[in-house]
């Protein structure tokens, strides 16, 4: 699967709709970023079932700043619209499988209901 260029207008959609949505924040002026390109890419072959996204945080830094995105390259990964990942720096290859597999592997039930309680405790407290 080809990795998507995510804006502002459409990264609500996307993340809502995906079950996993695989982000990475960057920039054409980081060397870094370019290096890690082609990792990103090779993983969007290995996993159809997976949306691979990019935000050029140069022309979506209303989306950078939401994620309060620091550093570049920054990988943020959603799962069924939790962020379960969010580690700024480049990742070998064996590195993101890694991370995919731990994803993918995460009982979203019990994650779910973590979420809920949190929120629940906050409202209490308000």
């Amino acid at each position: 699967m080809a990795v998507r260029e995510l804006t502002q207008d459409d990264f609500e959609s996307t993340v809502q709709d995906n079950d996993i949505v695989i982000i990475d924040y960057w920039a054409s002026w980081c060397a870094p970023c370019r290096a890690f390109a082609p990792t990103f890419e090779a993983a969007s072959e290995n996993h159809p079932d997976i949306v691979f996204a990019k935000v050029n945080t140069e022309e979506q830094q209303g989306l950078a700043a939401a994620f309060q995105i620091r550093s570049i390259p920054t990988l943020m990964i959603f799962r069924e619209q939790v962020i379960l990942f969010s580690q700024p720096g480049m990742l070998s290859p064996a590195q993101l499988e890694d991370v995919i597999g731990k994803v993918r592997e995460i009982d979203m039930a019990q994650v779910h209901e973590e979420v809920r309680k949190q929120q629940a405790e906050a409202q209490a407290q308000s």
